[in-house]
């Protein structure tokens, strides 16, 4: 993700300042590399090279040892601007190939001018290295802040894979050798808590090969968790007044030419097939399909607002150099719905959707979250957007007042919006402190009148409704993922696949294990008992390795007594209670 600092923030500065200190190194050591493109991002910055050889690790640290060497001469980062055909020039001689294309792409949308950023040693005066380059830097060389060499990559140039796979090196980039050390703890955790190798090790999901990539198979015990997720979500949906539809995995071409999606999201859609001589696509978003389930019956302002929501499951043809685990996949189940209402009731209604986000962000345990309002631009008009200044501006507005009146924090972003309205991108925080992005919340002023979806008014006219489109929790493969991640495994009672392992001191005490484990059943507890052949040390540590929330375990004292030990994943302490009164605390703590 590209960072969000503008180039006058100082960490922008410091970023952008590195990539070109990096640059100049790499060309010290190879002189014959071509530069691609060097940005900062979230976490530091990068820089693409067509190098004479691949990198190894043990080039990363004669780089950086180069890195070290040109920030203490605190080279000067001196502006000029230059004539784009001097420019073109300039870099044609040197043969850098990458720099001449984008210099030509430049060119071709009216640019005469382009600016170069020169590295200049104060004591000469000399110019050590220049590169083609907007501007954003610290004053010298020296001012780059906490850097380190983090890792190698291949990427083709302007992402296109038919392009050349250059090499891409990343660095980590703070103000402070403090932040830097911080931000390396928490990426070390985040390892331990990496949602593909928690999935496998907790055999919640997989993926096949000839399944395909980016469709995930769920296992048995994540399928635990998905319908957890989906029947609390529905629960508290019916309490919010919402109805459930089911609409088709697939429709006629012409049905997403109506909604828009076509022909401008055709490249992330499977492809069509071919049938009766028409064209048909699995669905890529559920709205095209709830607006005809809105448009099926007669409406008028006593029905609205209409609260349809749908666990559909949607296809969408990711590249697979980004589909990563549960986080980025080609099918997906979308806690997805779409209310229908009045201008009038558009504040009301979308306050209850960001009270429904507060709702399950305490649930979660989720501390740290914002709201991005994601707005048109006045370029992208009648091309990216729907071209209706007046209605945009009018509905960012009422986005901007729903969201203050909320109290939730929220920043603004021009030229992000959907399509069709202005939307809300939810940004939330793990318990390590990295960050996720979970949904979108939007508003939809256009596509409810290109189906003709209609209400009739108090004074008998017919009008058309707004449309706000919903996923608090994401899909179930990206909430899943973050929240393996959140809990680095170790599940709430009332999500985990198994909530309660009985484990027995010995064999002896099989059948009373049995007996617990039929009540705990019977409360509608999800509990299974380890192999009593097993010792009771190997029992605990295979109950820990599986992170099950909740062990009892039994022996004489126990049996005697008809009651348990209790010890929670984690812990060491031991507390003992009856066989009844635990039941009441477990059960209590399934109540969501």
């Amino acid at each position: 993700m590209c960072v969000q600092h503008e180039k006058h923030d100082r960490l922008y500065k410091i970023r952008h300042s590195g990539a070109h200190v990096l640059a100049q190194a790499v060309l010290d050591m190879f002189p014959e590399a071509k530069l691609a493109f060097g940005p900062p991002i979230d976490n530091g910055f990068y820089y693409d090279f067509e190098l004479p050889r691949p990198l190894i690790p043990e080039d990363l640290k004669l780089i950086q040892k180069k890195m070290k060497k040109i920030a203490a001469q605190r080279q000067k980062f001196v502006g000029r601007t230059v004539p784009i055909a001097e420019a073109r020039n300039f870099y044609d001689q040197m043969g850098q190939v990458y720099k001449v294309d984008q210099i030509d792409k430049l060119a071709s949308q009216g640019v005469t001018e382009v600016t170069f950023y020169e590295n200049i040693l104060p004591q000469t005066g000399e110019a050590k290295f220049v590169d083609l380059c907007g501007g954003g830097h610290t004053e010298h060389t020296g001012d780059i802040g906490a850097y380190k060499l983090d890792s190698i990559a291949g990427a083709y140039f302007r992402g296109d894979e038919n392009n050349t796979m250059l090499t891409r090196i990343y660095a980590l980039c703070f103000e402070t050798q403090d932040e830097l050390k911080e931000y390396e703890k928490m990426m070390a955790e985040a390892r331990k808590r990496d949602h593909r190798k928690l999935g496998k090790d907790l055999e919640l999901f997989a993926f096949d090969d000839e399944v395909g990539a980016g469709l995930p198979l769920w296992l048995p015990k994540g399928t635990i968790i998905a319908e957890e997720i989906e029947n609390l979500a529905k629960r508290k949906e019916k309490e919010m007044g919402y109805s459930q539809v089911k609409t088709p995995h697939l429709a006629k071409e012409d049905l997403y030419l109506r909604s828009g999606h076509l022909p401008y999201y055709e490249e992330d859609m499977f492809p069509a097939m071919e049938m009766d001589n028409e064209r048909y696509f699995l669905r890529a978003m559920n709205c095209p399909h709830h607006h005809k389930v809105f448009g099926a019956t007669p409406k008028s302002y006593k029905d609205l607002p209409v609260r349809l929501a749908e666990y559909g499951t949607c296809y969408r043809f990711e590249g697979s150099g980004s589909l990563m685990g549960l986080m980025r996949v080609r099918g997906m189940s979308m806690n997805d719905a779409h209310i229908y209402c009045t201008e009038d009731q558009f504040e009301e209604e979308f306050s209850k959707v960001i009270e429904l986000y507060m709702y399950y962000f305490k649930l979660f345990g989720i501390e740290k979250y914002q709201m991005r309002l994601s707005k048109h631009s006045d370029e992208g008009l009648g091309k990216k957007y729907l071209d209706d200044k007046e209605k945009w501006l009018e509905s960012e507005q009422m986005v901007r007042n729903a969201l203050e009146k909320s109290g939730v924090p929220f920043v603004e972003a021009e030229g992000e919006a959907a399509f069709y309205g202005p939307k809300i991108d939810v940004q939330i925080w793990s318990a390590i402190g990295r960050e996720f992005t979970l949904s979108t919340n939007q508003l939809d002023f256009g596509v409810p009148a290109r189906f003709n979806l209609t209400y009739t008014d108090a004074d008998g006219s017919e009008k058309t409704p707004l449309c706000i489109h919903r996923a608090p929790l994401s899909t179930h493969e990206r909430l899943i993922g973050f929240l393996i991640e959140h809990y680095a495994g170790a599940f709430p009672v009332w999500l985990a696949p198994v909530q309660v392992d009985v484990i027995c001191v010995s064999h002896a005490f099989s059948e009373y294990g049995q007996k617990v484990v039929s009540t705990l059943e019977s409360a509608g507890l999800r509990v299974q008992i380890l192999d009593p052949e097993n010792s009771l040390s190997k029992n605990v540590r295979l109950s820990e390795t599986k992170k099950v929330p909740v062990k009892v375990i039994l022996g004489e004292k126990e049996m005697q007594n008809e009651g348990v030990t209790v010890r929670r994943y984690g812990q060491d302490e031991q507390v003992e209670m009856s066989l009844e009164d635990f039941v009441k605390q477990i059960v209590s703590e399934t109540k969501v």
